[in-house]
């Protein structure tokens, strides 16, 4: 039977997907997890799973695994908007990326899917240097990433989680694509050592060259997903993206979280050991 509370929330156990899930409970919602591992279970790769993971839900937060701009992805987002228009779902929110011209092509099959949309363009997350495969090396010391001198605007996934909530549980934001930032740009080597002043240790930043990072990255994880992460440095970092905007505090009412509050706060919850 459908709710007019019960919202799917795919990657709901990852970094944004699970702070939204935790925000929509708190209000007293009904949340069904995407993932692999849910009940029922969803996988991006697996058409068949999409059914009973729709069924009932009237509000969908969609975020897409391995990343938006792997080949077939705006495809695969296409025929899933239009399964969950068909299943009944009235409210989306995407979750993207600023400056992927491959993630904002996604975008289309959920504009154009008759479901009321939102679209969540995101900077860096704060998360990525202590939920993710950079968490390691913040441990160890050294951040050995081919991302120049370029300054970013990072953002907390708590923030975009709570963007999120307000656009899947308020009027007003249907047909609106937000910017999402922090409050001040830093630069890597900005980034590294306001994570060394958290953890009490020095945490060194060093340039590399996108094929010197692929191939360090290879040893940690699969081929193609290191040379994804080394494509998605050389394409987003090149200062497209160095600029803020104001719509973090212009839809919560707060300042946007700071870096520097983000690294206390995770190295406080011993993230780094």
């Amino acid at each position: 039977m459908e709710s007019d509370t019960l919202t799917l929330v795919l990657g709901g156990t990852g970094k944004t997907g699970r702070r939204v899930a935790e925000r929509l409970r708190a209000r007293g919602r009904t949340v069904r997890v995407g993932s692999r591992a849910g009940s029922p279970p969803f996988d991006w790769d697996d058409p068949g799973t999409w059914p009973a993971a729709l069924s009932g839900a009237a509000a969908v937060y969609l975020t897409y695994q391995p990343d938006l701009a792997v080949p077939g992805a705006a495809e695969r987002i296409a025929d899933f908007a239009r399964l969950a228009a068909r299943s009944g779902v009235r409210r989306v929110v995407m979750l993207s990326g600023r400056g992927e011209a491959a993630a904002h092509a996604a975008e289309q099959g959920v504009r154009e899917s008759g479901m009321a949309w939102t679209v969540l363009r995101s900077a860096w997350f704060h998360q990525n240097f202590s939920e993710g495969p950079l968490a390691a090396a913040v441990g160890a010391g050294e951040l050995a990433l081919p991302a120049g001198e370029v300054a970013e605007p990072f953002v907390d996934a708590g923030d975009i989680a709570d963007v999120a909530v307000a656009a899947l549980t308020a009027d007003g934001h249907a047909g609106r694509t937000y910017e999402l930032t922090g409050p001040r740009l830093l630069t890597f080597a900005e980034a590294a050592a306001e994570l060394g002043r958290a953890i009490g240790r020095p945490v060194r930043y060093r340039p590399v060259s996108a094929a010197e990072f692929e191939a360090a990255a290879a040893a940690e994880l699969p081929a193609a997903e290191a040379r994804l992460l080394a494509e998605l440095f050389t394409t987003t970092l090149d200062g497209r993206n160095a600029y803020l905007t104001d719509d973090v505090p212009h839809l919560l009412g707060r300042p946007g979280t700071d870096f520097a509050a983000y690294a206390r706060r995770a190295a406080a919850s011993g993230a780094w050991g």
